[in-house]
């Protein structure tokens, strides 16, 4: 039983001591495709390990250049080492000590499109580096985009007049440094109430969302509502819904007719108890004349046989 759990604790300790943590072999994560639009900008997410392990960002040179030409610089802390097409254009947006590549590029060119590719250096001094090694089988290529894609709107069919009413609007992209603003064709009120919200959806690209709540009058019926989002170069798209407003229930219809049957009703009755009383007392006081007719009457016949 022992042997069997040394055995054991052996294997786990290899595992440990092979895995990528330990042994911080030269691995990077990159995003292999991702969408972008032109004139707008793209943030290509990566991180990465070396066998290093922890070092300062000032130990370690971040490239970036093209997957077939390691001399073909998009980004390098030295400028004048960049291809001059992309001179401006590119900047790291982490820290490379935090193992952080992310790369920003900026004013995408419809010939952008890559493959491009990361390279780490190790520098131990400013003119020798120990260790190099490009990850030139993690890169990254770029669907072009020439137009933006169009917001996605959410929103119950039919609006009822005086009550909340939702409408959602969402489009995805590729920049999470330069977020697109979702605006609304719709003048906002004091009672009216927009929520932003920003989120990755999947591994390179996030997604911007615009929340409208407003109460809709009977005006609204009919209107249009615009949903616009304005991208980074100054690309636009928008998304329409023409807003259908359904008056509140109203029972008037129903309850004005009731009542009005219920007080006839209630006349009615009223009128018929009184008319009965009144027949009744009639009858009693006629009853009464009768009888005193029949007692003259007899009193008359006594005295006739007297």
């Amino acid at each position: 039983m022992d042997e069997e759990r040394r055995m054991m604790m052996f294997c786990l300790l290899l595992a440990a001591f092979s895995s990528p943590v330990f042994t911080g072999e030269w691995k990077a994560n990159v995003v292999k495709e991702l969408d972008a639009l032109v004139t707008s900008c793209v943030v290509v997410p990566c991180s990465f390990t070396h066998p290093k392990g922890s070092l300062p960002t000032t130990k370690i040179r971040g490239i970036w250049h093209r997957s077939a030409h390691r001399d073909q610089r998009i980004y390098f802390e030295d400028s004048t080492q960049v291809l001059e097409n992309f001179r401006g254009r590119t900047r790291l947006l982490g820290h490379l000590g935090q193992n952080n590549c992310t790369l920003e590029i900026i004013d995408i060119k419809d010939h952008d499109n890559g493959p491009y590719c990361f390279r780490i250096e190790l520098v131990e001094t400013e003119l020798s580096t120990t260790d190099k090694f490009s990850f030139v089988e993690d890169c990254v290529k770029f669907t072009m985009l020439p137009d933006p894609p169009k917001p996605t709107l959410d929103h119950p069919k039919t609006a009822i007049q005086g009550r909340p009413y939702t409408v959602t609007c969402s489009v995805t992209h590729t920049c999470p440094s330069h977020v697109p603003k979702l605006t609304w064709s719709r003048d906002t009120t004091d009672d009216d109430e927009v929520i932003e919200v920003h989120r990755e959806t999947r591994f390179g690209y996030w997604e911007t969302k615009s929340i409208l709540m407003f109460t809709p009058k009977k005006e609204d019926d009919h209107s249009d509502v615009t949903c616009t989002a304005h991208f980074n170069g100054r690309k636009t798209s928008s998304q329409m819904l023409t807003l259908y407003v359904k008056r509140s229930e109203n029972y008037n219809h129903i309850i004005i007719p009731t009542a009005a049957a219920i007080g006839t009703a209630v006349i009615f009755a009223v009128f018929c108890i009184f008319m009965v009383k009144k027949y009744k007392t009639r009858i009693a006081e006629l009853q009464n004349q009768e009888g005193s007719v029949w007692n003259r009457l007899s009193r008359l016949s006594r005295r006739t046989r007297n």
